[in-house]
């Protein structure tokens, strides 16, 4: 049987502001298996992005474990959680992040030779993947001289380049126009499924979500499955 790419078994965070404790996850499990692509959604401030950032060993929940690929993450060392991230996940932020003073094919190279990745390797990687996203022509542009669109575009070839195990999206999208918004997602999600990753991506968008494997939702903290939620919402309004 094959291990979850990604587990998460009853994470809780909280917060304190001042003297209140504000929880924002509330035993959240979760299971990824490979290759497959999950839904996030919810509300603005229901913790998504919060989720997301300990799914990506960015930051620490206040109790539960993380185990990406079999191995068990809460209480790994600073150099554990940063080879996890570097090996086995990929990340794409609303916004890009790209860096200025490099063109698009570098910003997708500059990555793999922190890895260790030869150049030429790297370079025949970045241009694939910045070709199969429709920027064939663009490889040699700086940021400044790329739509917003194809800026997002660069920011997923960057995420992918490493190749990772397991992709975690935050809104990728969500600072583009809808018509830019859905070609970009549309060509994320193909090119996910082409390199055979698994991937958590959260979305406002509830069409999108439903082109995904599956669909989860987090509501006051907890997480539920959005698709049966709503087949038992359906059943109870058929009765």
């Amino acid at each position: 049987m094959n291990k979850s790419t990604l587990s998460l078994k009853k994470i809780c965070k909280n917060f304190t502001q001042g003297n209140e404790v504000l929880s924002v996850l509330k035993n959240v499990d979760l299971e990824i298996k490979p290759k497959e692509v999950v839904a996030l959604i919810g509300p603005s401030g229901s913790g998504k992005s919060t989720l997301l950032q300990i799914a990506g060993l960015l930051e620490a929940p206040t109790s539960g474990d993380i185990i990406i690929n079999g191995e068990s993450c809460s209480a790994g060392s600073d150099i554990v959680r940063t080879t996890l991230r570097r090996d086995y996940l990929g990340f794409v932020y609303q916004y890009h992040n790209l860096l200025p003073d490099f063109d698009a094919a570098e910003n997708v190279i500059i990555p793999q030779i922190i890895a260790g990745a030869k150049d030429k390797e790297a370079e025949e990687k970045a241009m694939w993947l910045l070709r199969r996203l429709g920027l064939g022509e663009r490889e040699h542009h700086r940021p400044a001289e790329l739509s917003g669109g194809e800026q997002q575009r660069v920011a997923i070839a960057r995420a992918l380049a490493n190749t990772p195990k397991l992709l975690l999206a935050d809104e990728p999208t969500g600072n583009l126009d809808p018509v830019t918004s859905d070609n970009v997602f549309l060509t994320l999600l193909e090119v996910v499924k082409e390199t055979g990753l698994s991937a958590l991506i959260a979305t406002h968008n509830i069409e999108l979500a439903h082109k995904m494997d599956r669909e989860v939702s987090l509501r006051e903290g907890k997480l539920i499955d959005a698709r049966a939620t709503k087949f038992i919402k359906s059943e109870q309004n058929f009765y």
